[in-house]
């Protein structure tokens, strides 16, 4: 795992190494054994990497790579099955130097072409190649957007990185933020892709790459897969039955899991005691010949504690278990962290506990693999169910009773009720007014959207800018409802949710300490089996994740398993209420700042930060993000 950055510049500049070194400086927390700089001062290219050693440690695996060609490389990431593409590289003629990954990606690129190996490779990666003789660069990335790459053009030219951060020291630097990406948001915690929170600077959709013929070119990314590809309806119908269906998926992840604890250091895992993670480290548990270390986080609130089951998993499967409990005072200690770590507004609220459980890990291994993705692709969240229980209730009234029912929730006295009823973890002016919301939609993805969003109505000042589309709209447009309610959120999870705000918590949380995480259900071939199987097999008579569970249940018997699904979250919602959270959210969210800063409605934020303080109901979802961006606002990393 290592950090990458780079500088095409269409003005001259003597000092263009230099400019790559201090973009590269600022990402030594992703690969703080090592950096590199390779400059073409002809084309005023410079291309700049940090290094975490993983596979062959010596200085042979050091980048920026340059092949005998003149071609040069720099790459984040792991290429699984490089063992295998060697191999075949080797019988057409090519000869290594190192034992690393980098060294058969830039002979394959070389040998086979841009699209052709990406396609041939499995891993987790994002990489910058120079191709000397076409005098062209390519940026690539990773199917499922584990790895980040963000790009665009500044007043000097072309930029790219693995993190803002060090698009921000590039020369030519504006920074205007980007108005639109801030309401979307505010809307879900997580700014999605393309989008950054600046304008001018995009991420790199997963599973494609972008070709530039010069610094002024601005061309659009190329799709080499396709998730909508892979899960769409098969012509030819699953015929394993569900027992040999589990055996197929219990080879194939023990296959895939063995492939990722190939490391040249000491390797762990994360485990919640949930059924992604504990399935994950049984595997690994079964292939290795000394207890795996384990690591998980928990909490003194014994609703959101889920270390004991954690615990319980670990003596059954024999692994080395660390736990670490945390405390409103850990998470006030992180959180002055949380711009710097993700350099744009971010309010996944378990970033936090991701950071804490990833510096525990470091201080033991180097690897960390966790069960990332299980939920998205073999049906897990709970609200699929009900998401789908909404639209069956719904879906077959008529559109003029819709609208009738509509009006009649919201002539009721919602909030005036909401105030008597004082539970401080329901709302049901906020559920009225989802449920409004969905009535007027045609389509499961569209109903799903209003579930998801945190506001329903944005508390920013109104703009003329048109919001950017996103998935909730671009799979309404493309599938009928026909396709499957459930089938269809799990699609668009997989699609935004996942990169754009699991896979982003766990790629800054872990390289903010020099942790590399591997996601064995991310795999391709788990993905391409996933997408083939019927719905039942992943949820049956409401169970989510069935066929995950059968697979676990050969290694962890189900009594250790078996209770709701708490998700790896903070109690926020009671620690905003007190010292020193409160203290901290009530600086961020005094009315004269905020009317100073010139984007908010004042009174929709203060009235929710009252009512959270009073108990009327929980608005830690909708307060997060606001205290997000006002703690990016004001901090060095959105200054600098």
């Amino acid at each position: 795992m290592c950090g990458i950055a780079g500088l095409w510049l269409h003005k001259q500049a003597a000092t263009l190494a230099l400019a790559v070194r201090q973009m590269t400086a600022t990402l030594a927390h992703r690969g703080p054994d090592g950096e590199g700089v390779w400059v073409d001062e002809t084309a005023q290219l410079g291309l700049g990497h940090r290094r975490l050693a993983i596979l062959d440690l010596s200085p042979q695996g050091a980048q920026p790579m340059r092949s005998a060609a003149g071609n040069v490389l720099v790459f984040n990431g792991e290429i699984y099955n490089y063992r295998e593409l060697r191999r075949e590289l080797t019988a057409q003629g090519n000869r290594f130097q190192s034992q690393t990954d980098t060294e058969v990606l830039l002979a394959g690129l070389e040998r086979w072409g841009i699209e052709t190996c990406l396609q041939k490779c499995r891993g987790m990666f994002a990489f910058a190649f120079w191709h000397a003789q076409e005098r062209c660069l390519y940026l690539a990335r990773d199917r499922m957007g584990e790895k980040p790459l963000y790009y665009g053009w500044t007043a000097t030219g072309f930029v790219f990185a693995s993190e803002l951060k060090a698009v921000r020291c590039s020369p030519g630097w504006r920074g205007e933020l980007h108005r639109p990406a801030l309401d979307v948001f505010l809307r879900y915690g997580y700014i999605p892709s393309p989008y950054s929170i600046y304008q001018g600077i995009y991420k790199l959709p997963p599973g494609t790459w972008l070709r530039l013929e010069n610094p002024h070119h601005r061309p659009e990314p190329q799709p080499y897969w396709s998730l909508v590809d892979v899960v769409a309806p098969s012509q030819e119908p699953w015929r394993l039955s569900p027992a040999a269906t589990v055996q197929v998926l219990d080879e194939l992840l023990t296959q895939v899991v063995g492939e990722q604890m190939v490391a040249d250091v000491p390797l762990g895992a994360f485990l919640s005691g949930g059924i992604d993670s504990s399935l994950i480290v049984a595997l690994m548990q079964k292939q290795s010949p000394q207890p795996v270390k384990t690591f998980t986080i928990g909490f003194t609130e014994a609703a959101y504690n889920e270390a004991p089951w954690a615990k319980r998993v670990a003596q059954h499967l024999g692994t080395d278990h660390t736990e670490l409990i945390t405390t409103p005072a850990l998470a006030m200690a992180v959180i002055p962290k949380l711009p710097q770590i993700y350099d744009e507004p971010f309010a996944d609220n378990s970033q936090i506990p991701t950071f804490l459980v990833a510096e525990l890990t470091r201080q033991s291994v180097t690897v960390s693999l966790s069960g990332d993705g299980g939920d998205e692709l073999f049906g897990g969240y709970r609200q699929y169910v009900y998401a789908r229980r909404i639209w069956r209730s719904l879906g077959w009234l008529p559109p003029k009773i819709r609208q009738s029912l509509a009006q009649a929730l919201q002539r009721l006295p919602v909030e005036r009720l909401n105030h008597r009823l004082r539970t401080p973890y329901y709302s049901l002016a906020d559920n009225v007014a989802r449920l409004v919301a969905a009535l007027g939609e045609s389509h499961p993805t569209k109903l799903y959207r209003h579930l998801m969003a945190r506001w329903l109505a944005s508390p920013l000042i109104p703009t003329t800018e048109p919001l950017p589309t996103t998935v909730f709209e671009q799979l309404a447009e493309q599938f009928p409802a026909s396709w499957g309610v459930i089938p269809l959120l799990m699609l668009t999870d997989a699609l935004m949710e996942l990169p754009d705000d699991i896979l982003v918590k766990v790629d800054r949380a872990t390289m903010a300490v020099g942790l590399e995480s591997r996601a064995p259900y991310l795999d391709p071939q788990v993905v391409a089996l996933a997408g083939r199987l019927p719905l039942p097999y992943k949820v049956r008579r409401n169970q989510t994740k069935w066929i995950l569970r059968q697979v676990l249940y050969r290694y962890v018997p189900p009594r250790l398993l078996e209770r709701p699904k708490q998700g790896f979250v903070l109690p926020l919602g009671e620690w905003l209420r007190t010292p020193p959270l409160r203290d901290w959210a009530e600086e961020l969210l005094r009315p004269q700042r905020l009317h100073q800063q010139g984007y908010w409605d004042v009174s929709a934020i203060q009235q929710k930060w009252q009512e959270h303080l009073a108990g009327v109901a929980n608005w830690q979802a909708l307060l997060w993000p606001v205290l997000m961006v006002q703690a990016w606002l004001t901090s060095p990393a959105h200054q600098s």
